[in-house]
Order: structure tokens, then sequence, then C-alpha cells
């Protein structure tokens, strides 16, 4: 009985006829049933057996266990009169793939040692199943005491033993013993054992270990031992390694699968090739892959972080969308193109949110510089999620309130993380010291500074900018010789907190030594924040002189944060004739930035020229909109925004009559010193 319709006709002809099928045929149609998701019908059959022996009761004992309901299977395990090794083999194999049933599967091993009313020789497989759950559980003790056992029953030879001992050592941390297990299998390591040794060399982060282990004896590779080398250079970042091993994989006429193409795909996402995932795409279509959920999402995810969110809309509209991890891709993709519209309409229409789509949908609020939304969804997080918010949510909302300057927000996230103790890592620190830092409480940023064991560049980076924004500049200076002193090598960002405090203080000769350095010490190359801050420290500095050398040896092109930092420079200088010589360049670059026009006309209003003043005031007319000035203040939990000659606040009778009240003791008060 091969198939189903047989196995049926069968079973049906025999009730009309009246035979009792042998002991055989009916653990064959009990095995045909379960195959065939007919667990109920083999239950029936297994219940009407006028005899059973323990094949029978292994058959429908697998048949529970791979219908994942242990709690039955072992119900009928415990109520078999005879046992045999596949029996308790079953069972233990049942408990070890399943999450939550270690305990029992280690229960059951014991039993098998210990019973006295049977006689259970443990075998290879018995052992490299505890070894599986010894791996899972990354239990070192029980691994090695299963190792020894082994060794005294010989059940360490064979290369399903050996791969399995691998992979339990290399799970558990054990990188040497891995190896030690491997180079003692002698000549009976086979394919097995090679692929298991490959991926412990991977997971330690041993590529070039990986690589010639897997060129030797290379008639042995399979598809395994690609995917398993491919896989390690993507996880570790050699991603264009891992794209050169793809298309050898294909040239050495392995066929690629589902395995393959969602690591290639992660490795383009990563790198942001666009050409090179369009290519990988296309090998997916043609292998017949496009509707795995894996292969879809990938292809959506590398779309979506190349900017290409309409080719991400077709691919997730064509692969389903019930895929949730494609729904993951593109609201992430929204998120970061800032069509937040589009990235919440899919948010709301998932059924179940993990910490992946909440963590785009702040990030993707904080990068449009929508701050209520984030303090809003972090509302609803806590509202609708039992588990805290992770690290990259609570930086994100540390982010809002640093863009608002709203210190009591801050402030309540900082008591939330320290009362439910939130581990404390690098990018956290990083964003309270930001936080504190521009909510203009720098005494807070430096005690949280000083209370970071491991600082990296980055927290220094935080901790200098807001020194240079507070004024103290002698303190950057001497944050910037710690961090030497420490080892760490400052970067692009150390050198603009730098060259910005010089800028503050005029120190003209410090700043161009810092600058100089960058070239020649630390063979970075600057930016064009570092060469607006050069001209900027020129131009408070009145040397005007200099900043138009400057200017000259810049080897980019001149964009409008560079031609605006010259124009600030001739404004200080009062040379208004240098500044209509940018100007025409300034507008061509920025022509729809009223901030411009206003920085020229103040240019020529301080030189007196009121003419090119009023030229420059008229070519604004029409052509740019100037936004009203703004400002706003965090009280009674909302951000309340003011905008010039604006008096639409709900409180706006009650805010102006205090205004009032102020006013006029401040006229009283000045009045009485005069």
């Amino acid at each position: 009985m091969r198939s189903l319709r047989d196995g049926l006709i069968f079973h049906v002809q025999a009730i009309k006829a009246g035979f009792t099928p042998p002991i055989l045929t009916f653990n064959q149609l009990i095995h045909l049933y379960s195959k065939h998701r007919g667990i109920h019908e083999a239950q029936k059959l297994f219940d009407e057996m006028p005899e059973r022996n323990v094949f029978s009761w292994n058959t429908i004992i697998s048949a529970y266990i791979k219908s994942q309901n242990l709690t039955k299977a072992r119900v009928l395990f415990d109520d078999a009169p005879r046992k045999d090794l596949v029996t308790y083999n079953s069972m233990l194999s049942g408990y070890v793939s399943a999450d939550g049933y270690e305990t029992h599967a280690l229960e059951l091993f014991y039993d098998m040692r210990t019973a006295q009313d049977v006689k259970i020789k443990i075998d290879e497989f018995t052992v490299t199943t505890i070894l599986n759950l010894s791996a899972k559980l990354t239990k070192l003790s029980y691994g090695a005491q299963l190792h020894c056992f082994m060794v005294k029953t010989g059940n360490d030879k064979t290369g399903f033993a050996v791969s399995s001992l691998i992979d339990m050592y290399s799970k558990c941390g054990c990188f040497k013993e891995a190896f030690q297990v491997y180079k003692g299998g002698g000549g009976l390591v086979d394919l097995v054992s090679k692929n298991a040794m490959m991926a412990a060399f991977c997971k330690q982060g041993e590529m070039e270990m990986a690589l010639e282990l897997f060129w030797k004896e290379p008639e042995l590779n399979d598809a395994v031992s690609w995917n398993t080398l491919i896989s390690g250079y993507q996880q570790h970042g050699y991603l264009e390694e891992s794209l050169k091993l793809f298309v050898m994989m294909g040239e050495n006429e392995f066929r690629w699968n589902e395995h393959t193409f969602t690591t290639v795909l992660s490795a383009c996402s990563t790198l942001k090739n666009l050409k090179a995932g369009k290519e990988v795409h296309g090998w997916v279509l043609k292998n017949g892959l496009s509707l795995n959920p894996f292969v879809s999402s990938g292809i959506v995810d590398v779309y979506c972080k190349c900017g290409k969110m309409k080719y991400a809309e077709l691919m997730y509209l064509g692969s389903g969308r019930s895929n949730s991890f494609s729904v993951t891709s593109m609201i992430v993709g929204y998120s970061s193109q800032g069509n937040m519209v589009e990235a919440r309409r899919l948010f709301d229409s998932l059924a179940e949110k993990n910490s992946v789509v909440w963590t785009a949908l702040f990030s993707g609020y904080l990068k449009s510089q929508n701050c209520d939304a984030v303090f809003q969804l972090l509302s609803e997080f806590w509202d609708k999620e039992a588990t805290i918010p992770d690290g990259l949510i609570l930086m994100n909302v540390l982010g809002a309130c640093a863009l608002q300057a709203t210190l009591d927000p801050g402030k309540q996230t900082h008591g939330y993380m320290l009362r439910v103790g939130i581990e404390m890592d690098e990018m956290l620190f990083s964003a309270m010291i930001d936080m504190y830092s521009k909510c203009g409480n720098i005494a807070y940023a430096e005690k949280i500074f000083q209370k970071v064991n491991v600082k990296d560049s980055v927290i220094y980076n935080v901790m200098m900018a807001g020194y240079a924004h507070h004024g103290h500049e002698s303190k950057v200076f001497q944050l910037f010789e710690e961090m030497v002193q420490q080892g760490i090598k400052p970067d692009v960002v150390t050198f603009v907190a730098l060259l910005s405090a010089c800028r503050h203080c005029g120190l003209v000769e410090l700043g161009e030594k810092y600058f100089n350095s960058m070239t020649e010490f630390y063979k970075m190359l600057p930016e064009i924040d570092h060469y607006a801050c050069m001209i900027d420290l020129y131009g408070r500095a009145n040397q005007l002189e200099k900043a138009v050398a400057f200017m000259k040896v810049i080897p980019i092109e001149h964009d409008a944060a560079i031609m605006g930092a010259f124009l600030n420079a001739c404004r200080l200088n009062k040379n208004a004739e240098l500044a209509r010589e940018a100007e025409e360049k300034l507008l061509r670059i920025e022509g729809d930035n009223g901030a411009r026009y206003v920085q020229l006309a103040n240019i020529y209003a301080a030189e007196g020229n009121w003419a090119e003043m009023r030229r420059i005031r008229k070519e604004m007319r029409g052509k740019v909109k100037k936004f009203a000035g703004c400002s706003w203040v965090f009280v009674e939990n909302e951000v309340n925004t003011f905008i010039s000659g604006d008096r639409s606040h709900s409180k706006a009778e009650a805010i102006f009559a205090t205004l009032d009240c102020l006013t006029r003791e401040l006229h009283e008060t000045g009045e009485a010193f005069l």
C-alpha cells in the first residue's frame, strides 16, 4: 500500500468482507493514515486492533510525535506494555526537537539508563540525540559526559557521531575541542563531519580555516558545504566574498536553493547593491522560488534598502500580502523613505507586531521630525505590548526629546529605564548624553558620561559636541586628549566637534592644527562640515583673506553649506564685494531657501547699501516662501507651539495677559534705576 488511495480501498474492502487484517497490515494502515494527517483515523484503527505488538505502539506514538502532540504521545508511551529502543528513541527525539520539553528529555534519558525491568541498550542515535539537546541548552557538562560515555561504548567513531560532537562543542563555545574531535576522526570523517566543522569555523569567525577545509577534498562538497561557506562570509561582513562564492557555486554546477538566495539577498541588502539584487532576483525567478516567503521577503528588503519602493511594492503584491516578513520589510522601507502614511497603514494591518516593525515606525517618525507622533506611539506601545521596549525604541524616544529639547519626557524615559533595569549599552549611553546636552542640562550629560566604564568614539564625540554647544571649549580639547591617550581613534565627527570649539573661541592656529592632522596624521578626507567650520573660523577671527585662500583649495564642489559659511564670513567682515561674487552661485544652489536671501540682505544692510538690500528683498518676493518664526515649550505633558503673530493657542488670552504683567514689571524696575 504505497498511496492513501490504495490503503483506503483495502480498508473498505476488508470491512465489507468482515476480514480482520493481520497486525502487520494494521501497522501499515496506521502509518499511512498518520502520514497523510489522518491522526484521528489512525487512533481509531489502533483502538480497534484485536492484538498489538511493539511495532503497533511505536507507530502510533511516532504519529503523535510528528503531529506535535507530545502529551498524547507520552500517555501512549506510558501505556505501552512493552517498549524497545525505538520506542524510547522516538519519544526522546520528540522531546529534544520541541521547545519547552528539555527537562522531559533529560528525565527520559535517565529512565533509559536506570530502568531495571527492561534491557535497553543505548545506541548511537540515543547519544547523538542527547548531544543535540546539550548543544541546544549550551550545557557543556552534559555534552562532555556523553562524549566520555561514547568513547567507552565505542559510539564515537561514525561520521554521524563525530559531526554531532563537533556541533555540540561549537555551540557550547569550545572551538578547540570541536577541532580536536574533527582531527581525531581519522579516515572516518565524512561529508557530514566536514560540513559540521566548516560550520564551527564560520561560527568562530575563522573564515580562512573554513575556506581551507572547503577546498580540501572538494569532490566531497555538496550544496550544504557551499551554503555554509557563503553564509559564514555574509554573517561576518565579507559581503563581496559571499557574492563571489554564490557565482562560483553556480559555475560548479551546484543548484542554488532557498538558503542560498536568502543569504545572498541579505548581502545585497546590506551593500545596497541594486544591480546585484536585480540579478539575484532574476535567478530566483528562473529557479521557481519567488513564492518562497523567506526569499520573496529578501527581495522586497533589497529594493526597500536601495530606495526602489515601486519595485518593492510590486514584489510585495506579487508574493502575497500574508507574508509577514515582506510586510516588515515594507514598513522599514516606507519609514526610511519618510512615507509614514503607508508605513502606518501596513503597521496597523499586522495582527502581531514584533520589535522590528515597532522600531521602524519610531525611527521613521523621528527621521520625519514628527516628535509628537513618537511620543504618541510610545503610549500606544505601552498600552498594547506586555514587553519592555528594547534599546532601539528608547533611543528613538530620546532622540525625539533631544530634537524638541523637551527635558521632562527625557528624564521620564531615563527614570523608566532605571526602574525596569534596562541594561545600558554604548548606544543608549550616547543617546542619553545627547538628550541631556541638547535639552540644556550639560551637568547631567557629564554625570552619565563619567559613569560609562567602557567608552567608544561615539560616546566621546557626543560629549565633545555637547561641551562645544554649551561653550565649554577647553573641556572639548581635554576630552580629545583623553580619548587619544585611551587609544581610541578619532573619526570625522570628532573633528567637527573640535573645529566647532575652535571657531567659537577664535583659535585659528589650533583649528588649523586639528584640520591638518586629519589628513596628515589620521589619513582622513575632510568633509563639507569640516570645510564650513574652517571658513567660519576664519570669518569670526576677522581673517577673511585666509577664508578666500581656503575656498580656492577646497577639492570638492562648493555646496550651500560652504557658500553659506563664506557669506557669513563676508557679513562679519562687512565685505559686500566678495559677498556679491558669491551671491549668484549660492542662489543658484539654494534659490528657494528664504534664509539665504535674508542672509544676503543683512550683509548689504550692515554695509549701509540699502539699494542692494531692497533688490534682494524684491527678488525674494514671489520666489520663496519665508516661514514664520516659531518657538515651543513643553508644559503639562505636551508641546506648546508659538508662531510669530499668531494668537490661536487655546490659552492665548491668559498667556498674553501674563506677558503684559511681566512687561509692566520690567518697565517699572527699569524706571526705578533711572
